[in-house]
């Protein structure tokens, strides 16, 4: 049999108070421990960093249209408000759905922000990965991009940053061409190329007027109708089921409820449209269907039969984004 490697007590711990640095994961642990800093203080720093948070937009104005632009929507922007009003220098940030290069932000030549939602997160906290992005580039130089990287995991969120009176109100554009400012006299050629790529790929999009967080996409087969909801989904599940099979689930002739999407925590429901339906035509339907989910989510008795089908086979149509 092998030897037996004799054990070694570990050193005492040589930092008491304060935190612990970081440091590379083969490297010996600040603390003075003995041990790697993987297999000691960095083994919790990594758990708090790729701890996955459901619904990282949850207490911010407009949340379900926060997950709308960063999974559905190709081209938008909205004005954001800080909570501490905006640095000298700094004349507005705009969330934008995208930026050319999958730049995580930008700092404009004057001084404004562009900070992209459609980016990857280093963490499990896309609010934590956002609000360092915004972070850096509100200190960043005019005229530079912001690189990503991985996210302290102590950081503050989104929610620590904007204002929570706030307006969230989206614009929804044709294409990406508000990436180039008006005043840009010529367009960097990487960018330019982006921008065509970009709008080549947009499926045309709309954000209906008369509901929240609903939007109606077209594409060449036919149209879609996308709703974000924010009622828990469990409760959503069992009023759409009874709409379903009391045959009021649908937006009109040649409409249905196809299944749902999952996304940051929030359930969104897709009706399949015919071609020749607009945006335009959405919206009288769509106020109606309101009515009748609030009905359906206000009631509390048990599902039947017929109910409890509807709501497996809505159940099995559902795909989880995020």
């Amino acid at each position: 049999m092998a030897k037996k490697r004799p054990q070694t007590k570990a050193a005492k711990a040589q930092v008491t108070n304060g935190e612990i640095p970081v440091v590379g994961a083969r490297e010996p642990c600040p603390c003075g421990s003995g041990r790697r800093y993987k297999a000691c203080h960095g083994r919790a720093a990594a758990h708090a960093v790729t701890e996955l948070v459901q619904r990282p937009f949850e207490g911010l104005p407009g949340e379900c249209d926060w997950v709308a632009l960063r999974e559905l929507v190709p081209a938008a922007t909205v004005p954001l408000t800080l909570k501490d009003g905006l640095p000298e220098g700094v004349p507005s940030v705009t969330l934008a759905t995208v930026l050319p290069m999958a730049w995580p932000a930008l700092r404009r030549d004057d001084g404004s922000v562009l900070l992209a939602l459609q980016n990857d997160s280093s963490s499990g906290d896309l609010a934590r990965d956002l609000a360092d992005t915004l972070q850096r580039a509100l200190e960043a130089e005019p005229g530079t991009p912001v690189a990503g990287r991985r996210v302290p995991a102590e950081g503050p969120r989104l929610q620590d940053l904007l204002d929570p009176k706030g307006d969230f109100a989206p614009e929804v554009h044709t294409g990406f061409e508000f990436w180039i400012p008006e005043s840009a006299d010529n367009t960097n050629p990487e960018v330019a190329a982006s921008l065509e790529r970009a709008n080549a790929a947009a499926i045309p999009t709309v954000k209906l007027t008369g509901v929240d967080a609903a939007y109606w996409c077209e594409t060449p087969e036919k149209n879609h109708l996308r709703w974000v909801m924010p009622h828990p989904e469990e409760k959503l599940l069992d009023a759409l089921a009874r709409l379903h099979a009391a045959g009021t689930s649908s937006l009109g002739d040649d409409t249905r409820l196809v299944g749902s999407f999952r996304a940051h925590g929030l359930m969104v429901p897709v009706w399949d449209l015919p071609t020749s339906m607009g945006a335009e035509e959405c919206e009288k339907p769509a106020a109606e269907f309101a009515e009748r989910l609030a009905a359906a989510l206000a009631s509390d008795a048990p599902l039947t039969p017929e109910e409890r089908r509807a709501r497996g086979g809505l159940t099995n149509r559902q795909v989880t984004l995020s």
